[in-house]
């Protein structure tokens, strides 16, 4: 690769590390916020790389003005309707996204897209194997087995203990780090069933 190219072209060179920064973010960040982000930086990145291909030195914008109607005088005009067109879909993918994040955030108290598979995989997993925790009027002895284990947590937690819950650990700042899938913690007060 010849470095007087790169230069010449720095522009394109521009677009595509910001497109390589861009994906990177979308991959490799459990955060959806980030990832949304990512996504976004990716976006322009093509937006200006499609701008620098339509854009031609020492043209003008496609616009008949004192009667000049010869295609050598005017820029493409295509590269730039794709990328007004880009960027309205780009806004109304990421007005859904962000939606769809708050929805996940009010439902999972978290935006770590790992954390979440792992709750949606727990949840699967007790509804699959039968063992719930929701009180209703046919189990009585998950309403007081819940009550008991939010006390013991809640005690745990101000007194600066980590605390095992459902396959979570609660760390005193409240914030929790899945570990596991399974349901292996033992009923409240430390009794077997």
């Amino acid at each position: 690769m010849n470095i007087s190219n790169l230069i010449s072209n720095y522009e394109e060179a521009v677009a595509m590390i910001l497109f390589v920064i861009g994906f990177s973010n979308l991959f490799f960040q459990p955060n959806l916020m980030k990832k949304i982000i990512g996504l976004n930086i990716m976006d322009t990145a093509v937006y200006l790389f499609l701008a620098l291909k339509g854009y031609i030195e020492g043209r003008k914008a496609p616009i008949v003005v004192d009667g000049v109607t010869d295609v050598d005088a005017y820029i493409n005009p295509i590269p730039s309707g794709l990328v007004l067109t880009g960027i309205v879909v780009s806004v109304s993918v990421s007005a859904l996204m962000l939606s769809l994040t708050i929805r996940l955030y009010r439902r999972y108290h978290t935006l770590n897209l790992d954390e979440i598979t792992l709750m949606i995989r727990q949840q699967e997993a007790e509804v699959y194997h039968g063992a719930h925790d929701f009180p209703s009027p046919e189990n009585p002895k998950a309403k007081k087995n819940k009550e008991q284990h939010t006390k013991i947590a809640s005690a745990k937690l101000e007194k600066g203990l980590e605390h095992r819950a459902n396959g979570r650990t609660i760390s005193p700042k409240g914030r929790m780090d899945s570990k596991a899938i399974g349901n292996d913690t033992k009923p409240a007060g430390g009794e077997e069933e």
